[in-house]
């Protein structure tokens, strides 16, 4: 427990489950990268919030589509903060449509952007890590889905199982360093992704989840800041659910089921 950091970055903070962690992670002292693909003006506020909180804010635009850039983004990043001791794989992106209808051009783009550019992004952020030679968090922010299916998102399960996958494999190989590497599968969180932006999730009725609501994104955030800090030393190679208990339905929920819709997008 001896890992103390102090430099976070964390990719698609401009709103939702990436802002609600760059601003955890402000408020536990670490000084925050943030990134955005189309809400620039989101990110500034994001950045504002980690200035209140008293931790330096740097901002970059990130596309993790773009292989041939978006690991140079977390170095000029990192090197703008002064080093990376926490890095947050938050960015991603999803699709609906069934696996017989889906052009293989959609399925590249959801590919490409949950899974290859999470590799290069994680890469370039370990190796920062290694060479600094003082540990390191590595939290990757997955979905449910990296356990369970949904009809419809064929590419988006794909890549979320091989994220899950692929820090497994990580926390195998950087354990040596100092270095963890974990995931957070959240469910139904009440963000801009699932149209439910600045909703209180507490007013919606979820009677498939075992805690009946959709889960604020402040509540994914406080698990990450936990897998963050010093005191999740021993936890590596894990995958974390914040669902209210969704996953825990399945056989439940099928003999539930009173009709076909469920088939269909």
């Amino acid at each position: 427990m001896t890992f103390q950091p102090r430099h976070a970055i964390v990719t698609a903070s401009d709103s939702g489950i990436g802002r609600a962690t760059a601003v955890a992670l402000a408020a536990s002292g670490l000084d925050v990268g943030v990134t955005w693909h189309s809400d620039e003006a989101g990110a500034q506020d994001t950045a504002a919030e980690v200035r209140r909180a008293g931790a330096k804010a740097e901002i970059a635009h990130l596309d993790t589509s773009d292989l041939n850039s978006c690991g140079d983004v977390i170095d000029d990043l990192a090197a703008r903060l002064g080093g990376v001791d926490v890095f947050v794989n938050n960015a991603g992106t999803g699709s609906a449509t069934l696996a017989l209808d889906m052009p293989l051009k959609q399925w590249r783009h959801v590919v490409a952007t949950d899974l290859d550019g999470a590799f290069a992004c994680l890469q370039r952020a370990a190796r920062r890590m290694v060479k600094a030679g003082q540990g390191g968090r590595l939290i990757a922010v997955t979905s449910v889905h990296e356990h369970q299916p949904r009809v419809g998102s064929a590419a988006y399960d794909a890549a979320k199982h091989g994220l899950g996958g692929l820090m497994k494999t990580l926390a195998l190989e950087l354990g040596r360093y100092g270095i963890t590497a974990n995931c957070v599968a959240p469910g139904e969180i009440a963000t801009p992704m699932t149209g439910q932006e600045d909703e209180d999730p507490h007013a919606k009725d979820r009677p498939g989840v075992p805690l009946g609501r959709p889960g604020d994104a402040r509540e994914v955030a406080a698990v990450i800041a936990f897998l963050a800090s010093p005191q999740a030393s021993y936890v590596t190679g894990a995958s974390w659910p914040v669902d209210g208990g969704m996953l825990q339905m399945g056989p439940q929920a099928g003999s539930h089921l009173e009709n076909d819709d469920w088939r269909n997008v």
